[in-house]
């Protein structure tokens, strides 16, 4: 009888952890410290550190459905398009981390920053793709990372962070890809 006890409210802990860091992912995605980031309308917030934190004290279901729940309901509140790929991105996210370890800094969590990176990376684009046709989501993903390997050295100098280094009225679709496929 005492083992069925410690197991129900060590659940109810887990599942009472798993929402509240839901609701947190989810505010914090959707309303607070917004950096917008790219041309698709997406933005750097502190959500995702969240879901790193749930993902290394949480076990991995649980870890999961914080991370999946509270990026679903966000973007249901700004950006509904998005949700379903959101749902499943964070999933996938949180599952990389670890909370076998009695220390959350451990060498498998911080592996885990890279490759929950490469995730998001890699299902954006595929949602890009899905949403917004190949060659859309091929633009986009271009941009998206000339911005981040420029825009920010370029932030306050004046410069415009674009990919064809010209004033950004004048860049168009092809300047995108160099000039050796102008038509």
């Amino acid at each position: 009888m005492q083992k069925s006890a410690t197991k129900t409210t060590t659940k109810n802990k887990y599942l009472t952890t798993t929402a509240l860091f839901a609701a947190l992912i989810c505010v914090t995605t959707a309303y607070i410290f917004h950096i917008p980031f790219g041309v698709n309308g997406g933005y750097v917030h502190i959500g995702d550190s969240l879901i790193y934190l749930a993902a290394s004290i949480l076990p991995t279901p649980y870890a999961m459905a914080a991370a999946a729940i509270g990026g679903l309901f966000a973007d249901l509140l700004t950006a509904p398009a998005w949700a379903i790929f959101t749902f499943i991105i964070k999933a996938l996210v949180a599952s990389t981390f670890t909370s076998k370890h009695t220390n959350i800094v451990n060498k498998r969590n911080i592996i885990a920053l890279f490759a929950a990176a490469i995730i998001s990376i890699l299902g954006y684009y595929i949602a890009e793709v899905i949403l917004y046709g190949n060659a859309a989501a091929a633009v986009l993903f271009r941009v998206n990372v000339n911005i981040k390997s420029d825009g920010f050295q370029n932030a306050g100098s004046g410069k415009n962070a674009n990919v064809s280094g010209e004033d950004p009225v004048k860049c168009d679709f092809f300047s995108l890809f160099g000039k050796d496929i102008y038509p």
